[in-house]
């Protein structure tokens, strides 16, 4: 069983790319903060967290492309019904 994502026991679980999102927008709100910080340690926390920043927005964009790729070869995913690749 997963603890995020939308599983047939987890009917009401996200979509990857939400809690990608989600996760992203926690990062940016953080790195702000630290952004006019001219601390060495500062500088070296925020040039990661700009690469992490860069990995999760491939990441979103590779989950949407699958989901797309689902729906369009199975449609729509219903919440609670059978996986629409895979096994149950």
């Amino acid at each position: 069983m997963t603890h995020f994502l939308v599983t047939e026991d987890k009917p009401d679980g996200h979509r990857l790319e939400d809690i990608l999102n989600a996760v992203r927008g926690d990062i940016i709100k953080r790195a702000t903060k630290i952004a006019d910080d001219r601390r060495p340690e500062a500088a070296h926390v925020l040039k990661n967290n700009v690469r992490i920043l860069e990995l999760l927005t491939e990441a979103i964009r590779l989950a949407e492309d699958s989901t797309v790729t689902l729906t369009r070869a199975f449609g729509p995913n219903i919440k609670g019904g059978p996986p629409r690749i895979g096994k149950p």
